[in-house]
């Protein structure tokens, strides 16, 4: 593959700040970040393209564009308690562990959750815990959040993931069918969740846990 620094910074410089993404916090975070490190082996060079690849039981990392988007939106400040729906790979667990001090996630794969801390414990992430469980029903036990992004798409808002929001916070996630999905971002203003429409977009789906 391309030396990683080298396909970072272009990354960052053609799939972000050429179109729109100005967060510095967001774009130093996804500079340092090795994206590399969370792609299977087979996939590798293909790491720092501005597309989705596999990851294994049926999941996959997202496109970088999309992450930063979400990212983005968030507006996420260096004090936020975070929550991730879907770690998957772990790559934007570390993204997340970057800019906010607490990130909890959490992942319905057990393998993929196992491979996602052993990941981030190998780059010196501490500020993260990984959970396997259902994501539709968040931690409730950890709440409340000042913001949750969720990796995966639901057929419909889950209610639980909303009323663990403290006051202020915001929630981005993508809304629909397999075939047409679109981000929703809320943010609870004096107790209730006013609700905008972003772009449109295309995940794998917000799928409850057998385990």
């Amino acid at each position: 593959m391309p030396n990683p620094t080298t396909a970072r910074q272009l990354m960052v410089a053609s799939q972000l700040r050429d179109r729109g993404i100005s967060d510095p916090r967001v774009l130093n975070a996804m500079l340092r970040v090795p994206r590399h490190e969370f792609v299977p082996e087979p996939y590798r060079a293909q790491a720092y393209e501005d597309h989705p690849l596999p990851i294994g039981d049926g999941q996959t990392i997202s496109q970088p564009y999309i992450v930063a988007l979400m990212l983005e939106s968030l507006h996420l400040t260096p004090g936020d308690k975070v929550l991730e729906v879907g770690t998957g790979s772990g790559y934007v667990t570390a993204l997340l562990a970057e800019i906010a001090a607490q990130v909890f996630s959490i992942e319905r794969h057990a393998s993929l959750a196992e491979s996602a801390r052993k990941a981030l414990a190998a780059l010196g992430y501490t500020n993260v815990c990984v959970f396997t469980g259902d994501g539709a029903l968040g931690l409730p036990a950890c709440a409340p959040f000042d913001a949750i992004l969720v990796s995966a798409a639901a057929l419909r808002m889950p209610p639980a993931l909303v009323v663990q929001l403290r006051d202020g916070g915001r929630l981005i996630i993508p809304v629909g069918s397999q075939d047409s999905q679109q981000l929703h971002f809320i943010r609870m203003v004096n107790g209730q969740a006013v609700s905008s429409l972003r772009e449109p977009v295309r995940f794998v789906p917000l799928v409850p846990s057998q385990e």
